[in-house]
C-alpha cells in the first residue's frame, strides 16, 4: 500500500496536514482561555482604563492586551517546537529532524511575527495617544521602530520571528534546527530588557530573572503544547520517548520559573516593610494567582512522572493526554495573567522615589566605596546570570566526577581543583570588586578584563571539562539528541576547528581588545546590561579558546606542536606589553566624558588612573603568560617522556 492510501508518510509519520487537523482545536481552546483570563485580569487591575490626558481609544487599550497574549502563546509554541525538535522528538531515520515540528514551528513563528508587528503599531499608538484610525499615526513610526528602545526591541523580535517563519518549514538538518532554536530564544531577549524589572533598582538582577522566567515559561508551555499537538503523529514508542525527554526539560523549566518569579516578585513588591501592601495591590493579586497556578502545574508534572508516563510507555496514552490538556489549559490561564501583569503598574516600593546619583543614572548601580586594598576582597556586586552559570558549572562538574568514581575510574584531583578555582575567579570577576570598580574606574575595568581573559580561562581549560563530559554523558539510543550528541557535533564542526586553532584564537583576542578599548564598545558595555553581559561572555569565550588550544588537556583536532605553542605564548606576551604601554603612554585619557559623568575620579586624575591601568595590564598579563609558558614546558616534558616510553627501542 502507498503512503497516500494509508494516510502515513514513507517515514511512518502522519503527514503535516493530518497533524494540523488535530492541532487547531487545542490551539483554539488554549487561546480562548488565555484571552478570557488576560482580558478579565487587565480589566480588574485597571490596565484598560481610559487615560486621563490623551486616550488612544479602547481599540488600542484592549488591543495591546490581546496582541500581547497571542505573541506570548505563539512565541512559546515556536520555542517549544524547535527545542523539542532539537532534543526531544525521535528522528525517523537518524539524520533528518522531525518534520511536523518544523512545519508547525514555521506557522507559529509567522503568527508571532504578525502579531508582534500589530503590537508594535499598538504600542506606538498608545505612546503617542493616537487612535488606530488617526491619519497622523504613521508620522514618526519608523523612528519609534528603529531608534526608540521599546520599538527597536520589538522590531528585532519581529525580524527574528519572521526569519524563523520563512525558513523553518524547509529545514531538515539538526544543525539548522539548533540555530533556529537559538534564534527563537534570542528573540525573547528584548522583552526581558524592557519588562517591569528593567526599571527596578536591582536592574541587572531583575532583567536576568525576567529572562530566565521567559526562557522557562517558553520551553515549558511550548514544549508541552508541541508534545500534545504532535503526539498523534508519533508511534507509541516514540511518544513515550518524547514525553520522557520533555519531562526532564519541564523539571528544569519549573525550577527556573519558580526561582526567577520569586526574585522578580521580590524586586517589584519591595522588602518586608512593603510586602503586605504590595500583595494586596492588583499587581500582587495577579502574582498570587500565578503562583497558585505554578503550584498546580508542578503537581501535575509530578503526577506525570509518577503515573501517566508509565501508562504512555505501556501504550495507554489516554490518561497522559487528559492531564496534558488540563495542564496546557492552566498554562493558557497563566500566559493570559502574565500579559495582564505586564500591563498592570507595579506598586511603588518604599524608597523608590529617592534621587539617583550620577553613577546610578549611567551604570544602574551606586558608587562603590573608595578603592582600597581590603575592599578588593570585601566589595561585591552580584550578577544573577553569572551566579547561576558558576553554580551550574560547579554542579555539573561535580556530577561528572562522581560518575567517574562510581564506575571505578579515577579523575585527577588537580583538574578538579583547577576547575573549581577557575569558577571562583570567574565569580569574583563578574560579581565581586572587579565588577564594581570596573564600572567606575579605568584601572578597575582593566583588572576585570585581564582576569576574565587570562586567568579564569586558563584555570577552566586545565580542568578538562570536555574530556569529563564525553566520558560521563550517556549516549542516546532512542533517536533523540542529548548533551553528548550536541557536544560531539560542536567538537566536530568546522567553525570550532578554525576558532580553536591557537594562532586564530590569539589573533581574535588581540584584535578584540584593541577594538574594545579604543572604540565606543567600551561605553556600550558599561552603560547597557546586554552589552555588559555580551562583553563578559565574549572575552571569556575567546580567552578560553586560546587557553584551551595552548594548555588544555582535552583532545583537539588541530593543535600546534609544543615549540610553536611556546613561541605563540611569548608573542602574546609581546602584544600585552605593547597593549599596556599604549594605555600607559597615551597623551590623553580614553573615554574621558564617560568617567566625568560618574563623578568618581577627578578629571585631572583620569590620565594617572589610565597609566596605572596600563601597568596593571602588563603585570597581570605577563604573569599569566609566564605561568602558562611554564605549564606548557611541563606538559612538553611529560609528553616527551611518555613518547619515549612508548617508542620501540632499538635491538
Amino acid at each position: 500500500m502507498t503512503a497516500s492510501t494509508t494516510g502515513r508518510s514513507r517515514t511512518g509519520l502522519a503527514p503535516a496536514p493530518a497533524v494540523w487537523v488535530r492541532t487547531v482545536p487545542v490551539l483554539a481552546v488554549v487561546l480562548l482561555v488565555a484571552l478570557a483570563a488576560g482580558l478579565a485580569a487587565a480589566d480588574a487591575s485597571g490596565a484598560t482604563t481610559p487615560w486621563l490626558l490623551v486616550d488612544p481609544g479602547p481599540m488600542v487599550r484592549w488591543g495591546v492586551v490581546v496582541a500581547g497574549i497571542v505573541v506570548d502563546l505563539a512565541s512559546a509554541s515556536t520555542v517549544g517546537l524547535l527545542v523539542m525538535a532539537a532534543v526531544g522528538f525521535p528522528s525517523p531515520d537518524g539524520e533528518r529532524v522531525f518534520r511536523p515540528a518544523l512545519v508547525t514551528a514555521s506557522a507559529t513563528a509567522t503568527i508571532w511575527a504578525a502579531f508582534t508587528f500589530a503590537l508594535l503599531v499598538l504600542r506606538y499608538a498608545e505612546i503617542t495617544g493616537r487612535s488606530i484610525g488617526d491619519s497622523r499615526l504613521s508620522r514618526g513610526f519608523m523612528f519609534f521602530a528603529i531608534d526608540v528602545s521599546i520599538g527597536r526591541g520589538m522590531t528585532i523580535t519581529l525580524v527574528l520571528a519572521a526569519f524563523i517563519g520563512l525558513v523553518a518549514a524547509g529545514v531538515e538538518s539538526y544543525g539548522a534546527t539548533a540555530l533556529l532554536a537559538v534564534s527563537s530564544l534570542l528573540a525573547l531577549v528584548p522583552r526581558a530588557l524592557g519588562g517591569h524589572s528593567a526599571d527596578s533598582s536591582g536592574h541587572e538582577t531583575g532583567v536576568t530573572a525576567l529572562g530566565l522566567h521567559l526562557l522557562g515559561i517558553s520551553v515549558w508551555v511550548g514544549g508541552l503544547a508541541a508534545l500534545l499537538l504532535l503526539l498523534p503523529s508519533l508511534g507509541s514508542r516514540a511518544s513515550a520517548t518524547a514525553a520522557a525527554r520533555f519531562s526532564t526539560l519541564a523539571g528544569w523549566s519549573f525550577a527556573a520559573v519558580a526561582a526567577s518569579g520569586l526574585i522578580v516578585g521580590w524586586l517589584r513588591l519591595g522588602r518586608w516593610d512593603g510586602l503586605v501592601d504590595g500583595l494586596s495591590s492588583s499587581y500582587g493579586v495577579i502574582m498570587i494567582v500565578k503562583t497558585l497556578l505554578l503550584v498546580a502545574l508542578g503537581a501535575a508534572g509530578w503526577w506525570h512522572r509518577k503515573r501517566t508516563l508509565k501508562g504512555l510507555a505501556a501504550g495507554r496514552p489516554r490518561m497522559f493526554v487528559r492531564l496534558a490538556v488540563v495542564e496546557v489549559t492552566l498554562m493558557g490561564v497563566a500566559v493570559g495573567l502574565g500579559a495582564a501583569l505586564a500591563r498592570t503598574p507595579p506598586p511603588i516600593r518604599p524608597g523608590a522615589g529617592r534621587d539617583l546619583t550620577p553613577a546610578q543614572v549611567v551604570t544602574g548601580y551606586p558608587l562603590p566605596p573608595a578603592p582600597a586594598l581590603g575592599r578588593w576582597l570585601t566589595t561585591w556586586q552580584p550578577d544573577l546570570l553569572w551566579l547561576v552559570l558558576v553554580g551550574v558549572g560547579l554542579a555539573l562538574y561535580g556530577v561528572g566526577v562522581r560518575r567517574t568514581a562510581a564506575r571505578g575510574d579515577g579523575w585527577p584531583v588537580a583538574r578538579t581543583l583547577s576547575w573549581v578555582l577557575g569558577l571562583v575567579v570567574l565569580g569574583y570577576v563578574t560579581c565581586g570588586a572587579p565588577a564594581a570598580y570596573g564600572r567606575v574606574t579605568f584601572s578597575g575595568h582593566v583588572v576585570m578584563h585581564m582576569l576574565l581573559t587570562m586567568v579564569a580561562p586558563a584555570l577552566l581549560a586545565l580542568g578538562a571539562p570536555v574530556t569529563l563530559a564525553m566520558s560521563t554523558l550517556t549516549a542516546r539510543t532512542d533517536g533523540t539528541r542529548g548533551p553528548r550528541e550536541w557536544l560531539r557535533t560542536v567538537l566536530d564542526s568546522a567553525a570550532l576547528r578554525v576558532l580553536a586553532f591557537a594562532p586564530v584564537a590569539a589573533t581574535i583576542l588581540a584584535v578584540s581588545l584593541v577594538a574594545f578599548y579604543w572604540t565606543g564598545l567600551f561605553e556600550l558595555a558599561l552603560t547597557t546590561h546586554l552589552g555588559h553581559e555580551v562583553m563578559l561572555g565574549f572575552f571569556l569565550l575567546v580567552g578560553y579558546l586560546l587557553a584551551w588550544s595552548l594548555i588544555g588537556p582535552d583532545a583537539l583536532p588541530r593543535r600546534p606542536v609544543h615549540p610553536m605553542r611556546l613561541v605563540l605564548s611569548f608573542a602574546m606576551l609581546a602584544f600585552f606589553s605593547f597593549f599596556g604601554a599604549a594605555l600607559a603612554l597615551a597623551s590623553g585619557p580614553l573615554h574621558r566624558l564617560y568617567f566625568i559623568r560618574l563623578e568618581q575620579v577627578p578629571d585631572a586624575e583620569l590620565l594617572d588612573d589610565q597609566r596605572f591601568a596600563g601597568n596593571l595590564a602588563w603585570a597581570i598579563s605577563a604573569t599569566s603568560v609566564l605561568v602558562l609558558a611554564l605549564v606548557l614546558v611541563v606538559q612538553w616534558s611529560s609528553w616527551s617522556s611518555s613518547d619515549a616510553r612508548t617508542r620501540p627501542q632499538p635491538t
